[in-house]
This record gives C-alpha cells, sequence and structure tokens, in this order.
C-alpha cells in the first residue's frame, strides 16, 4: 500500500489507479470493515489525525478530482463523509523521498510521464498535507540499495 504525500496529478495512469484502490482500502481500514492491513505504516498519519475517516474521505476526493480531471469515471459514491478534513504534516523529508521513488518507479513502467515530470524540483503535495520541515517520516520503510554480489 502506497497513500502518497505528492499530489496525484503527478502519478501516471497506473499509478493513479493503484492510488485509487489502496485508499479505498486504507477507507475500508479505518472504517474497521476488514481485518487485513491494520497494522500498516502508512495509516499511521491518518489514524493520528484528529478524524481519520473524514481524513481518508478527503485524500480520496482529491485522487477522485485528479480522475475527473483526466476524463475517467471513477465512482465517487465510494468516498465516505468528505468533510474538510484539517491538514496533516508531512516532512520535505518525506515529500522528497517519495518524489524519488516515484522517479524510479516512472523511469521503469511510463518513460514518456518520466519525462514529463522530471525537471520539477518542488512537487506540491497532496492537498491533506502541509509540508514542514523534517527527515523522513519514522513510518516509511526505506528501501535499501541492494547488494551486489562480486564475482571473483
Amino acid at each position: 500500500m502506497r497513500l502518497w504525500s505528492v499530489h496525484p496529478r503527478y502519478l501516471d495512469t497506473r499509478g493513479l489507479v493503484a492510488l485509487w484502490r489502496e485508499a479505498l482500502l486504507a477507507q475500508a481500514v479505518l472504517r474497521g470493515e476488514t481485518r487485513g492491513y491494520t497494522h500498516h505504516p502508512q495509516l499511521a498519519r491518518f489514524r493520528d489525525s484528529s478524524l481519520p475517516e473524514a481524513s481518508i474521505a478527503f485524500y480520496l476526493e482529491a485522487v477522485y478530482a485528479e480522475s475527473v480531471r483526466r476524463g475517467w469515471r471513477f465512482d465517487g459514491a465510494k468516498i465516505g463523509t468528505a468533510r474538510q478534513a484539517e491538514t496533516i504534516p508531512v516532512t520535505r523529508g518525506q515529500v522528497q523521498y517519495e518524489w524519488a521513488h516515484l522517479g524510479r518507479k516512472l523511469k521503469l513502467r511510463d518513460q514518456a510521464w518520466h519525462k514529463r515530470i522530471h525537471g520539477l524540483v518542488r512537487p506540491r503535495a497532496h492537498p491533506l498535507f502541509r509540508i514542514v520541515p523534517g527527515p523522513v517520516e519514522d513510518w516509511e520503510v526505506v528501501a535499501r540499495p541492494r547488494r551486489t554480489r562480486r564475482r571473483e
């Protein structure tokens, strides 16, 4: 599960569809409607907000709005009560980490989309989040570079 902190506008087709599905799953988890993913680290910031269900609904609203902007037909009726939720802080380090992560993914799966966003230095955050100074968030599972075996 990846609930991106960066704005949904930066996601390619595959990424936006996956985000929609994963955010709907997160909504079900936060509502107590599923047993799986209940301890997933990506959900911590929603759980820690004052209104977790409203926060995930607001998050989904922005994803839905991006799908509409692209002319797609996501089912907005699946979104819970989308009240205006208070913004959730996200660190600049987290946004930068995700931006680099997204860049690596796009370079492999959608080079045209990668070229489209590649030159952007300071990506916008998802509207639910407000960027604050700081390193990568504690809940992030940071990918470690793969070690290569030396041939002798």
